[in-house]
């Protein structure tokens, strides 16, 4: 007993202790983060939903990700990526990819919405993610001017503080996000397409990006007020375009004043 005794006030006892309740505490946490994600994947879709999904993967998508959709050394796994990743994707026409380069582009849809909702509940029902949204989370009545402020901070350092798209690196870019629906918007920010980073409910949380849908749809509405906005570029473009066109006028005016002297 005394022995045991001495165990316990051992200096490291209370540090073990901390390390157990909290591997104990994560383990828990993991698992009905993972359940409730499953559920909320898996339920929209049906049975038939998910086998007629498989067929088309299976005939168009199978070539490069693998019959189980396991991924090859052509295209990655798509399991737990969830239905929103599918939705986006190929709602968007980025997949199935055209060719091979450094970004999926954006081009018409190859297949219709049937068939978008079917290739999404296949891809659901390999692993808990990211759900289609739901349409009240849609519905552009959210804080535009908080959206403004999320979008500042989390999006414009590559979308540009206008949405108007940006370069990166390597030959990537960010694309412009006018015409772009909502739901396209909202699946992007919780699947992480390309080279965007995954903004989950923690980042984000789903009123957030509502609200963010919300200023995006509100200054797409509004146009550019103040004239042509020169590509959405800020003082940049402007400045450059003071510099050529207004000593390009200067100096052709000084052209013909000495020529009318002459």
């Amino acid at each position: 007993m005394k022995a045991l005794s001495q165990k316990r006030r051992h200096p490291l006892a209370v540090i073990a202790l901390l390390l157990m309740g909290l591997l104990v505490t994560g383990g828990l946490y993991a698992v009905a983060t993972t359940v409730n994600q499953a559920k909320a994947s898996t339920t929209s879709y049906s049975a038939n939903d998910s086998a007629e999904g498989k067929k088309l993967f299976q005939a168009n998508c199978a070539t490069c990700h693998g019959m189980g959709a396991g991924g090859t050394k052509d295209a990655p796994s798509l399991v737990g990526v969830g239905a929103a990743a599918v939705d986006f994707q190929v709602g968007t026409g980025r997949m199935p990819m055209q060719m091979n380069g450094p970004q999926a582009a954006e081009k018409p849809a190859q297949f219709n919405d049937q068939q978008t909702q079917q290739l999404s509940a296949y891809v659901a029902s390999l692993g808990a993610g990211p759900a289609v949204p739901e349409a009240g989370l849609l519905d552009e009545k959210g804080d535009a001017a908080k959206g403004g402020e999320l979008f500042r901070v989390n999006c414009a350092m590559c979308h540009n503080a206008a949405a108007a798209g940006g370069a990166l690196t390597r030959g990537k870019f960010a694309p412009a996000l006018a015409g772009v629906s909502g739901q396209h918007i909202y699946e992007a920010m919780v699947s992480g397409p390309q080279n965007m980073p995954v903004f989950s409910d923690t980042n984000v949380s789903p009123e957030g990006k509502r609200d963010i849908i919300t200023f995006l749809k509100q200054i797409e509405s509004n146009g550019s007020p103040g004239g042509a906005d020169l590509g959405s570029l800020g003082p940049v473009s402007e400045g450059l375009f003071v510099w050529i066109a207004g000593l390009g006028v200067i100096i052709a005016f000084t052209i013909w004043l000495t020529s009318r002297t002459s």
